[in-house]
């Protein structure tokens, strides 16, 4: 036994096992740097025999790993002297270190602010550096290149927490399944991150990526993803039309049903992108005929032929009859993305305007608006339009509209006595042409400018959100008729981004092989693991003969 003890005794005095250190020796130290951490090893040596008396180590910041070699090596010495100063202050200090380029460093004076700063807190301490290969201070280069292994099995797997109650550790692989309990299952409620880790934890679970696990699995919940509507931030960048010469381009859509007056449903408009001329039309029904007869009798009589035609996607815009007359007069039509009235908001902004003279102007009964749509026009055509900076009327015609209550009142020009002379009156009307041009000059500038403020303002509010071909995405559609208690999901999909078009337009495809085009305002990014992809189908069916 007292063999035994003194064995005991020997090896716990002998090195690796910690010594207090002994006052009338000097100190050594060991320093090493790696590309990530450094160490240091405190010691003194008795006998010629190294006896350790502290170890220390750390890894270096984000920062400090771009240091270069040296000043990596000269800050672990740096901090093996703030680690040890108690230990070191008013001793004798050797330092063994593998980088020899440190000796010069000490010494140099035009040094970098950073190491002129350890230099200093270096010379408080009476050191010397001595060079020591890397494999003869084997202890210092252990701990600034040690691999801290985390697979240590643990018996226990509950975790004490504050509240005295005991959690059970989870491992990784049981980490969706609980996940699912907590979010997903009939008593879970399909609730957000926060809400999920509190199911978690009242079932007495627990990980240390709780919330990062939960907010992953939440956002990649079907359920939820199908869920919520869709608001002006979600829109797309605008991107407005400007066009230069008056009726060149025109939009045109319907408008109604609204009560029956004189047998009129409907009003056909259409809108001068550049003028903000506007023509009406009351009919019974909004079918082919109507257009057809809008650019025979109106429009091309009227204004000649245009250039551009925008519209909508429905029926009456769609199909041979008026695609063949737009052909015939080369024409080129235009039709706007599938519920998106943005597309074509010229026409969409007078048709709001029209409407809204027409309910106030009709009786309490509104069923003669028919017959008061031509004043409405009169009042739309001269009001002042802050886009152009002046009237669509002055625009066109180079002169204000004259109107009935200049005469009752008695204005400026009804009691001039050169409007009653031809010379006057036709040099005052030549004056006016010649400014016509520059009218439409400043009308453009004016509208370029407000359509530019309009775009800034417009894309401040919304959503950056960018899409890539071959995202998955989900499609809100917002004509759904919704059951009793709006339980139906307005999100379908998932469908597949085959091409990104311009002007925030997307050509879509879905399983079944169909392709059509959205605006992006109505998709919103797809982020569950189903993964759709396009094949080619093959037939089973034997070839037919050559």
């Amino acid at each position: 036994m007292l063999e035994a003890f003194h064995t005991i005794k020997g090896a716990l005095v002998s090195a690796p096992i910690v010594q207090p250190p002994d006052w009338n020796l000097p100190f050594e130290v060991m320093t090493d740097a790696s590309d990530y951490a450094v160490g240091a090893v405190l010691g003194q040596r008795k006998e010629k025999k190294l006896h350790v008396i502290y170890y220390a180590s750390r890894t270096l910041d984000e920062a400090q790993c771009k240091y270069a070699t040296t000043e990596k090596e000269l800050l672990a010495v740096v901090f093996a002297f703030e680690k040890f100063r108690s230990y070191l202050v008013g001793s004798k200090v050797i330092v063994h270190t593998d980088h020899a380029a440190l000796k010069y460093l000490l010494t140099k004076k035009d040094a970098k602010p950073r190491l002129l700063r350890w230099i200093l807190l270096l010379q408080e301490f009476d050191l010397e550096i001595k060079d020591k290969k890397g494999i003869d201070n084997g202890v210092a280069d252990h701990l600034s290149r040690m691999k801290i292994d985390d697979d240590v099995p643990l018996d226990d797997t509950y975790l004490m927490s504050t509240s005295t109650l005991l959690r059970r550790c989870v491992a990784d692989e049981e980490i969706p399944g609980i996940l699912f309990h907590c979010h997903s299952s009939s008593y879970a409620g399909h609730f957000a991150t926060y809400k999920t880790v509190s199911k978690a934890l009242q079932a007495g679970y627990w990980w240390p990526t709780m919330f990062r696990d939960a907010h992953r699995f939440v956002s990649k919940c079907d359920v939820c993803q199908r869920q919520g509507n869709i608001s002006k931030r979600n829109e797309m960048p605008q991107n407005f039309i400007l066009e230069v010469e008056v009726f060149d381009v025109w939009g045109v859509d319907f408008m109604g049903p609204f009560p029956s007056s004189y047998g009129n449903l409907y009003i056909l408009v259409a809108v001068d992108y550049v003028s903000k001329w506007v023509e009406a039309l009351a009919s019974p029904t909004n079918d082919a005929k109507v257009v057809m007869k809008m650019f025979k009798s109106v429009i091309f009589p009227r204004f000649g032929v245009p250039r551009v035609v925008i519209s909508d996607g429905g029926s009456h815009f769609i199909n041979r009859t008026f695609d063949n007359m737009l052909k015939r007069h080369g024409v080129k039509h235009k039709v706007a993305t599938p519920y998106h009235p943005q597309t074509s908001g010229q026409v969409e902004l007078s048709n709001r305007e029209i409407k809204n003279i027409l309910q106030k102007t009709a009786g309490t009964t509104g069923k003669d608006w028919a017959a008061k749509l031509d004043d409405a026009l009169w009042a739309y055509r001269t009001a002042y339009k802050t886009p152009l900076g002046t009237t669509p009327f002055n625009l066109v015609y180079g002169k204000a509209c004259h109107l009935p209550v200049e005469l009752e009142y008695k204005a400026a020009w009804a009691v001039k006595q050169m409007n009653y002379d031809m010379k006057s009156a036709a040099e005052r009307r030549n004056m006016q042409l010649v400014e016509l041009d520059e009218i439409r000059h400043l009308a453009y500038d004016s509208s370029k400018i407000y359509k530019e403020r309009t775009k800034a303002y417009h894309d401040k509010k919304i959503l950056k959100r960018n899409f890539s071909q071959g995202d998955q995405v989900l499609l809100f559609n917002s004509r759904l008729k919704l059951f009793p208690g709006k339980l139906k999901s307005r999100w379908s999909g998932p469908f597949v981004i085959k091409e990104v078009r311009p002007y925030g337009a997307f050509e879509l495809w879905d399983k079944s092989g169909g392709h059509f085009v959205v605006n992006g305002q109505r998709l919103k990014p797809y982020l569950a693991d189903t993964d759709i992809t396009e094949r080619e189908s093959i037939p089973l069916s034997d070839p037919s003969p050559a």
